[in-house]
């Protein structure tokens, strides 16, 4: 489905209880099939968008990095996808797919697309919950900024490949205890939080990891 100027890629049903919406790269694209598969497992009907971004670095940071890798920096567009999806995505997808008004929203994704959806959720209400998988919370000033603006989702999974904090690089080193203090944090809050360890390293299961974040997020609160 053309949304904008971007081919969103679309699965799940019509009148879902759940809207999950995905920023994807196009090393993501490959994966999408065997990711959705395994949200399904969920007894949970849902309407799933995969929204492509053309520069990962820049569409996806909340504000300018210089490189922490290789030689691209992070451009700090996050507020302009923020907005592509509350403008025009969401709007749309409810009216296609008739989605109950009060269908319940997850943000989620990926690595630097995890980041994006935590911070999206410091800037609106509008999200009941954020699936973020090994995000990026590594992310230079993440952490001061979310003290200052908090998380506002009811729901909040995060998680970590247990080797991800084993790293030579110092920035991307602090991911672990990053984590760890954010996780305590929304918990003290009193959010429906989890933080959920898997094995290996950054680039292992990342369609199955992102997929257990949809699906935890979708389960009513234990």
């Amino acid at each position: 489905m053309q949304i904008g100027s971007r081919p969103c890629r679309i699965y799940g049903e019509a009148h879902a209880e759940y809207l999950l919406l995905q920023m994807t790269g196009e090393h993501e694209q490959q994966s999408m099939e065997s990711e959705i598969t395994a949200i399904a497992q969920s007894a949970h009907h849902f309407l799933f968008a995969a929204i492509p971004v053309e520069s990962w670095n820049d569409a996806l940071s909340p504000w300018e990095a210089p490189a922490v890798w290789g030689k691209q920096g992070f451009g700090g567009n996050a507020a302009d996808t923020l907005r592509f999806l509350t403008e025009q995505v969401i709007p749309s997808l409810k009216q296609q797919f008739n989605l109950p008004e009060n269908v319940k929203i997850i943000l989620g994704g990926y690595s630097l697309a995890g980041l994006f959806a935590l911070w999206a959720s410091t800037q609106t209400d509008l999200f009941y919950g954020v699936a973020a998988a090994s995000s990026s919370v590594w992310f230079p000033g993440w952490m001061e900024f979310e003290q200052q603006h908090p998380i506002q989702a009811q729901r909040v999974y995060l998680s970590l490949g247990d080797k991800e904090e084993r790293t030579k690089n110092t920035v991307m080193a602090a991911v672990g205890d990053n984590i760890r203090t954010l996780h305590s944090r929304l918990t003290a809050r009193g959010a429906d939080c989890t933080l959920e360890w898997n094995s290996g390293g950054h680039f292992k299961d990342a369609d199955l990891r992102t997929a257990k974040a949809f699906r935890w997020a979708m389960e009513e609160s234990r």
